[in-house]
């Protein structure tokens, strides 16, 4: 597997329309005011969240089960910031929708700014032939209440191009995320 730089990745967001909508380079201010930097790097895309959040709650006492996921477990909120309570989580999906090429397997990784402070962001690889709104987990890790930026990086996407094209893909096993928009819950 080779890892793809920022002329790979943008000749693919712009000819297979693999990234929507794409930045063709670093946004690190918005109308003079420092943001959490998204749009392509170096050797990778930085996605940016969305407004709706869904954080996690334990007022009705639930068991988190992914095989049987209650979703009286999250609150929603919507707006430009997110609070994240202590030792909690939440969810929210990326302004970006993706179509990953069959011979690319992707690799998201969290912020260091975020990281920085105590807030890790979980994302899964994106998969061969997968495409949608990514569906992202942030959680707070720090004993204090942490603040999260819609529209504002939150994770950087590497791409890496695989020697030999894979025999089944995810549109070919019929992925239970397969073109999810909006944040997605455990599906079973």
């Amino acid at each position: 597997m080779s890892l793809k730089s920022d002329k790979e990745i943008r000749k693919m967001a712009l000819e297979k329309g693999m990234i929507e909508p794409f930045v063709d380079a670093q946004v690190k201010s918005v109308e003079n005011q420092k943001i959490v930097s998204y749009g392509l790097s170096s050797y990778g895309y930085d996605v940016r969240i969305g407004k709706r959040f869904k954080v996690f709650t334990n007022v009705h006492n639930t068991i988190v089960d992914p095989k049987n996921f209650n979703e009286d477990a999250f609150v929603d909120i919507e707006g430009d910031v997110c609070i994240i309570p202590p030792n909690s989580f939440a969810l929210a999906n990326t302004v970006e929708y993706f179509r990953i090429p069959r011979e690319y397997l992707t690799i998201c990784l969290g912020k260091s700014t975020y990281a920085r402070c105590g807030i890790i962001v979980n994302v899964t690889p994106f998969e061969p032939e997968w495409e949608g709104h990514v569906t992202i987990e942030i959680s707070n890790t720090t004993p204090l209440p942490a603040k999260v930026y819609a529209n504002e990086g939150i994770a950087q996407v590497l791409f890496f191009e695989a020697q030999e094209v894979c025999d089944i893909s995810y549109a070919d096993r019929a992925g239970k995320y397969m073109k999810q928009t909006g944040i997605t819950l455990p599906a079973m």
